[in-house]
């Protein structure tokens, strides 16, 4: 037995059984008595006391990798008695239920894509995928280590990362309601993007669950998954953030991360479009991060000034979290001055900031 990943698997349970959801309060005693693998990971099993006079109840905390001090999630007690002759037995069935949960709720988001969170979808040409090249990307592009389960079925992966879990799941039949195909048509960067995405025959839905994770982590985790995704031989495009990026578009967007930063141009869609007062600009995806999505209306000036524009004040929000208030003003020098007002969308149907522009 690892005695270091022990003691932080224990101190891991104590600190859960704390949480005012469970005790409310640190355990009276609490001891390892063993160990199990699963899913080529490390599990160790508690018993515990709730105070001096209750009985050793059963708890189950890991999945740790190698010597990792990381577990991936599986923290977990029903406040069933403990039973020397069963721990092992009871231990791996609350593993497994975690496992189910987790899967049920990535089939939640996919349903209610309107919740905030990281749920995107790989589109694909026919009915397949190489998971043994996704594994091996995933590991290649970003360091991210996967063991397939030999359980696992066909069309599912699920793997934890930093206790966020992924969930993909191999979907035998095109996106829902032709919703991948109507909001194909706001890619005006790729002129065949409503046509190629009405050939998709199937789907890898893409979910980053975990939502004690900081917003941007599990942001960047899904880009990370979804690009790795997007190399799939059949992959045909990426619908997220509100339209259906092109995958080879999408892949070099994510590069952003290997360079330090955060990928903004994943994560938002920037929409442009001619109005008959100008050029006029819209974000979507800012809403994910607890932002209103902004606006840019009737501009006299080239699209990609304006284009340039609102990247560069949605870019501002996220990297620095900031907060933009209706009735203030930003800019990024002193002469530099914009006026942000808050009100109902013109381009989506919910309030939108409106920042002012001025041409250079």
């Amino acid at each position: 037995m690892n005695n270091k990943q022990m003691n932080v698997a224990q101190q891991a349970m104590t600190d859960w059984l704390s949480h005012p959801n469970e005790l409310g309060k640190a355990p009276f005693k609490i001891e390892c008595t063993g160990t199990f693998g699963l899913y080529d990971m490390t599990y160790y099993i508690f018993k515990y006391k709730k105070n001096v006079l209750g009985k050793w109840l059963l708890g189950v905390c890991g999945g740790y990798e190698g010597d990792s001090l990381e577990h991936c999630g599986h923290i977990f007690s029903e406040m069933e008695e403990y039973d020397e002759d069963t721990a092992v037995e009871k231990s791996q069935e609350m593993v497994e239920k975690i496992r189910e949960y987790w899967i049920e709720e990535a089939k939640r988001a996919e349903e209610n894509k309107e919740s905030k969170g990281f749920v995107g979808f790989v589109l694909l040409s026919d009915s397949s995928w190489d998971k043994t090249k996704l594994i091996s990307d995933l590991k290649q592009e970003w360091n991210i280590d996967v063991e397939e389960d030999e359980d696992e079925t066909d069309e599912t992966l699920i793997f934890f990362v930093d206790d966020m879990a992924v969930v993909l799941g191999l979907m035998s039949a095109p996106v829902p309601n032709g919703e991948a195909e109507i909001n194909a048509e706001n890619n005006y960067m790729w002129k065949d993007a409503v046509e190629i995405t009405k050939s998709h025959k199937a789907h890898i839905t893409v979910a980053i669950l975990g939502n004690d994770i900081n917003i941007y982590e599990r942001g960047k985790l899904f880009v990370k998954v979804a690009s790795v995704c997007a190399k799939q031989k059949n992959a045909i495009g990426v619908y997220t953030s509100g339209t259906v990026f092109e995958p080879r578009m999408y892949i070099d967007f994510s590069d952003m991360i290997k360079d330090g930063d955060l990928p903004i141009l994943n994560w938002v869609w920037f929409g442009l479009y001619q109005s008959e007062k100008g050029v006029c600009a819209y974000t979507y995806g800012m809403e994910t991060f607890g932002k209103y999505e902004i606006e840019v209306l009737d501009v006299d000036d080239k699209p990609s000034n304006v284009y340039d524009f609102i990247v560069a004040m949605a870019s501002y929000v996220l990297e620095y979290d900031a907060t933009l208030n209706d009735g203030e003003t930003i800019g990024f020098s002193a002469e530099d001055k914009h006026s942000i007002s808050l009100s109902d969308g013109v381009s989506l149907p919910q309030k939108t900031l409106k920042i002012s522009y001025t041409s250079n």
